[in-house]
């Protein structure tokens, strides 16, 4: 699993942790019941905090991407095709959001953002 962190990023460094393992749940890259880094080997790893991914793994635990066994490590919980379904769909969602968002700053109206989106689909 290859995992980039960009610190000049504003989405912080735990969120931008979890979208990726998030990513290779869904995309298959991880499979259930695969292992994950422990806490401190990702963070030496990655030159983060352990707070940072002991934080990204609790928040993934509490979404029901992972299960952590004390004393055994955090693996991929089995899955859920639903749940990755509507993760699919809420990423899609933020990435419109974010894009409608960065329209309206450059001054474009509802209706030609829509006009935008009408010729990608049509590509």
């Amino acid at each position: 699993m290859q995992i980039v962190i960009n610190n000049s990023s504003m989405v912080p460094v735990y969120e931008q942790l979890m979208d990726r393992i998030k990513q290779e749940i869904i995309g298959g890259g991880l499979a259930e019941g695969e292992s994950l880094p422990s806490v401190r080997g990702l963070a030496n790893e990655l030159k983060i905090s352990a707070l940072t991914v002991k934080k990204a793994y609790d928040r993934l635990e509490e979404e029901g991407f992972i299960v952590t066994v004390h004393g055994k490590g955090s693996f991929v919980a089995a899955t859920d095709m639903a749940l990755a379904a509507e993760a699919r769909k809420k990423s899609v969602e933020e990435a419109f959001a974010l894009a409608t968002e960065r329209a309206r700053a450059l001054g474009l109206s509802d209706e030609e953002i829509r006009e935008i989106l009408e010729i990608i689909l049509n590509e």
